[in-house]
Protein backbone atom coordinates (compact mmCIF):
# COMPACT_ATOMS: atom_id res chain seq x y z
CA UNK A 1 0.00 0.00 0.00
CA UNK A 2 1.55 3.44 -1.22
CA UNK A 3 0.16 5.87 1.74
CA UNK A 4 0.91 9.75 0.28
CA UNK A 5 1.49 11.74 3.70
CA UNK A 6 0.64 15.69 3.14
CA UNK A 7 0.54 18.16 6.31
CA UNK A 8 0.93 22.20 6.10
CA UNK A 9 0.05 22.83 2.58
CA UNK A 10 -1.44 26.19 3.67
CA UNK A 11 -3.45 27.21 0.72
CA UNK A 12 -4.74 28.89 -1.06
CA UNK A 13 -2.35 31.31 1.06
CA UNK A 14 1.12 29.99 0.37
CA UNK A 15 0.35 28.10 -3.03
CA UNK A 16 -2.84 28.86 -5.76
CA UNK A 17 -2.59 25.03 -6.71
CA UNK A 18 -0.96 21.35 -5.45
CA UNK A 19 3.00 21.36 -6.71
CA UNK A 20 3.08 19.59 -9.60
CA UNK A 21 5.64 17.02 -7.54
CA UNK A 22 2.53 16.34 -5.34
CA UNK A 23 0.11 15.95 -8.14
CA UNK A 24 2.06 13.52 -9.94
CA UNK A 25 2.47 11.51 -6.40
CA UNK A 26 -1.34 12.02 -5.75
CA UNK A 27 -1.36 9.78 -9.21
CA UNK A 28 0.04 6.69 -7.59
CA UNK A 29 -0.98 6.97 -4.03
CA UNK A 30 -3.43 4.08 -2.91
CA UNK A 31 -4.72 6.37 0.15
CA UNK A 32 -3.54 10.53 1.38
CA UNK A 33 -2.95 10.72 4.87
CA UNK A 34 -3.15 14.98 5.74
CA UNK A 35 -2.38 16.05 9.38
CA UNK A 36 -3.46 19.44 9.16
CA UNK A 37 -3.58 22.60 7.86
CA UNK A 38 -5.26 21.95 4.85
CA UNK A 39 -6.92 25.36 5.55
CA UNK A 40 -9.99 25.69 3.44
CA UNK A 41 -12.39 22.81 2.17
CA UNK A 42 -11.50 23.16 -1.50
CA UNK A 43 -7.89 21.92 -0.82
CA UNK A 44 -9.88 19.01 0.55
CA UNK A 45 -12.10 17.86 -1.72
CA UNK A 46 -8.97 18.65 -4.43
CA UNK A 47 -7.06 16.14 -2.83
CA UNK A 48 -9.86 13.59 -2.65
CA UNK A 49 -10.26 13.82 -6.13
CA UNK A 50 -7.14 11.40 -7.06
CA UNK A 51 -7.40 8.86 -3.70
CA UNK A 52 -9.54 8.08 -0.31
CA UNK A 53 -7.83 10.59 1.91
CA UNK A 54 -8.12 10.65 5.75
CA UNK A 55 -7.31 14.48 7.44
CA UNK A 56 -7.71 15.94 10.78
CA UNK A 57 -7.96 19.67 11.75
CA UNK A 58 -5.07 22.01 12.53
CA UNK A 59 -4.73 25.49 13.78
CA UNK A 60 -4.99 27.04 10.38
CA UNK A 61 -7.92 25.38 9.34
CA UNK A 62 -11.32 27.13 8.35
CA UNK A 63 -13.73 27.05 11.02
CA UNK A 64 -16.53 24.87 9.22
CA UNK A 65 -13.01 22.36 8.44
CA UNK A 66 -12.57 22.15 12.20
CA UNK A 67 -15.92 20.77 12.96
CA UNK A 68 -15.99 18.52 9.72
CA UNK A 69 -12.36 16.75 10.94
CA UNK A 70 -11.38 15.19 13.86
CA UNK A 71 -8.57 16.49 15.93
CA UNK A 72 -6.89 12.97 15.69
CA UNK A 73 -7.65 9.76 14.30
CA UNK A 74 -6.20 6.33 13.78
CA UNK A 75 -6.03 4.70 10.63
CA UNK A 76 -5.50 1.02 10.22
CA UNK A 77 -2.84 0.03 6.85
CA UNK A 78 -2.70 -3.68 6.70
CA UNK A 79 -1.38 -5.00 10.01
CA UNK A 80 -0.30 -1.50 11.33
CA UNK A 81 -2.09 1.15 13.13
CA UNK A 82 -1.09 4.69 12.32
CA UNK A 83 -2.17 7.44 14.54
CA UNK A 84 -3.21 10.56 12.99
CA UNK A 85 -2.55 14.37 14.22
CA UNK A 86 -1.65 18.13 13.48
CA UNK A 87 0.69 18.76 17.00
CA UNK A 88 0.38 21.74 17.77
CA UNK A 89 -1.82 21.02 21.37
CA UNK A 90 -1.61 18.94 23.92
CA UNK A 91 0.97 18.01 26.43
CA UNK A 92 4.59 17.95 25.74
CA UNK A 93 7.74 20.67 24.82
CA UNK A 94 7.64 20.07 21.29
CA UNK A 95 5.54 19.09 18.25
CA UNK A 96 6.68 15.18 18.44
CA UNK A 97 6.12 15.05 21.91
CA UNK A 98 2.71 16.31 21.83
CA UNK A 99 2.35 14.27 18.66
CA UNK A 100 3.16 11.02 20.36
CA UNK A 101 1.44 11.64 23.74
CA UNK A 102 -1.96 12.54 21.67
CA UNK A 103 -1.65 8.75 21.03
CA UNK A 104 -1.18 7.48 24.92
CA UNK A 105 -3.23 4.83 25.74
CA UNK A 106 -3.75 3.63 22.12
CA UNK A 107 -1.56 0.98 20.53
CA UNK A 108 0.07 2.50 17.36
CA UNK A 109 2.97 1.68 15.56
CA UNK A 110 3.20 4.74 13.65
CA UNK A 111 2.31 8.77 14.70
CA UNK A 112 2.10 11.29 11.77
CA UNK A 113 2.22 14.55 12.42
CA UNK A 114 2.80 17.65 11.05
CA UNK A 115 2.62 21.66 12.32
CA UNK A 116 6.35 22.07 12.53
CA UNK A 117 7.03 21.79 8.53
CA UNK A 118 10.42 19.89 9.58
CA UNK A 119 10.35 16.35 7.77
CA UNK A 120 11.14 13.70 10.65
CA UNK A 121 11.65 10.22 10.43
CA UNK A 122 12.57 9.12 13.93
CA UNK A 123 11.46 5.73 15.72
CA UNK A 124 11.34 6.39 19.65
CA UNK A 125 10.15 3.09 21.36
CA UNK A 126 9.02 1.05 18.61
CA UNK A 127 6.72 4.01 16.84
CA UNK A 128 7.91 5.52 14.06
CA UNK A 129 7.35 9.43 14.61
CA UNK A 130 6.81 10.67 10.98
CA UNK A 131 6.71 14.90 9.73
CA UNK A 132 6.42 15.21 5.98
CA UNK A 133 7.25 18.77 6.07
CA UNK A 134 5.01 20.90 3.74
CA UNK A 135 5.43 20.99 -0.20
CA UNK A 136 4.29 24.56 0.28
CA UNK A 137 5.40 26.46 3.25
CA UNK A 138 9.08 25.32 3.48
CA UNK A 139 9.68 28.18 6.02
CA UNK A 140 13.63 27.42 7.47
CA UNK A 141 14.12 24.22 5.08
CA UNK A 142 16.47 24.37 2.84
CA UNK A 143 13.17 22.51 0.53
CA UNK A 144 9.45 21.96 0.08
CA UNK A 145 8.59 18.36 1.05
CA UNK A 146 6.00 15.64 1.45
CA UNK A 147 6.23 11.92 2.33
CA UNK A 148 5.57 8.35 1.41
CA UNK A 149 4.44 5.29 3.72
CA UNK A 150 4.92 1.72 1.71
CA UNK A 151 3.56 -0.38 3.75
CA UNK A 152 3.40 -4.18 3.17
CA UNK A 153 5.84 -6.31 6.10
CA UNK A 154 6.78 -3.37 7.35
CA UNK A 155 6.31 0.51 7.43
CA UNK A 156 8.82 2.23 5.05
CA UNK A 157 9.27 5.98 5.64
CA UNK A 158 10.41 8.53 2.71
CA UNK A 159 10.52 11.58 2.72
CA UNK A 160 10.22 13.42 -0.76
CA UNK A 161 11.97 16.81 -0.91
CA UNK A 162 11.84 19.34 -4.23
CA UNK A 163 12.28 22.74 -5.65
CA UNK A 164 13.82 25.60 -3.55
CA UNK A 165 10.67 28.10 -4.03
CA UNK A 166 6.63 26.96 -4.21
CA UNK A 167 5.65 26.00 -7.82
CA UNK A 168 2.15 28.09 -8.32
Amino acid sequence: MNILVLADTHMPRMARGLPTAVAAALAEADLVLHAGDLCVQAVLAEIERYAPVVAVAGNNDEPALVRALPDRTVVDAGPFRIGLVHGHDGKGANTPSRALAAFTGQPVHCVVFGHSHQPLTRWEGGCLLFNPGSPTDRRRQPQYSFGWLRVGERIEPEIVRFGGTAER
